[in-house]
């Protein structure tokens, strides 16, 4: 689920390739990633440079993708494989202080045109993974922030779209009209201040955008 910048909405309970130089302490924190047993919202991040949020990720991301498929979901059972629209993981003050990362799946390919994507069609799915670093240095797996696009009157209060959280040990913590449905009721909440046209979708903030990625 895309971020909305500027409005607080705090969730409680092909890859880019760089080349980056990573220090010893970055190092030693990507190599003690930690999994939360409870989805928590970080109040004060540890805040490190683009270049270190992306190694840091690159380190990271295969457990990360990994422990989410644990749940066995088909919305995400690809995620490995679809591209990536921010050039580097950003902070989004909407999903808890977390850096997160936006991917889409095939159908949802216009997602790469940001404010002209248009209506999504069914099936299609973007899906967000973050983690976070506490002022320790601790790198913290966060949630896998899911929306899937469902057939016309699936759940007309979020436009049927089916918002979903997977735990970063793999465990769901909840899906609308599904297991913990009521855990989930926030998202349609803060996607409701998404302006009409941009259909529930909140796109990656302009200065991480992956600009290759645009559709043809």
């Amino acid at each position: 689920m895309p971020a909305l910048s500027g409005r607080r909405c705090v969730c409680f309970v092909s890859t880019i390739a760089l080349c980056v130089l990573v220090s010893p302490q970055v190092q030693s924190q990507v190599a003690d990633l930690a999994r939360p047993k409870q989805h928590l919202s970080i109040e004060r991040p540890r805040v490190v440079s683009d270049a270190e949020a992306l190694s840091i990720y690159q380190n990271v991301r295969g457990r990360m993708h990994a422990s989410y498929l644990r749940a066995e979901i088909p919305a995400i059972a690809g995620l490995c494989e679809w591209p990536l629209y921010n050039r580097t993981p950003y902070l989004s003050a909407t999903h808890g202080q977390r850096y997160v990362n936006n991917y889409a799946n095939a159908l949802a390919h216009t997602y790469g045109r940001h404010e002209q994507a248009g209506p999504m069609p069914v099936g299609a799915v973007l899906a967000k993974d973050s983690f976070t670093m506490t002022r320790r240095g601790e790198v913290l797996a966060g949630a896998l922030f899911v929306m899937e696009k469902m057939p016309s009157g699936f759940n007309p209060e979020s436009h049927d779209w089916r918002y979903t959280m997977v735990m970063p040990d793999g465990s769901l913590f909840g899906t609308t009209k599904g297991e913990g449905s009521e855990r989930v009721a926030f998202c349609t909440g803060c996607h409701e201040a998404v302006p009409e046209r941009h259909h529930q979708m909140f796109f990656v903030p302009p200065d991480y955008r992956v600009e290759n990625l645009l559709s043809p």
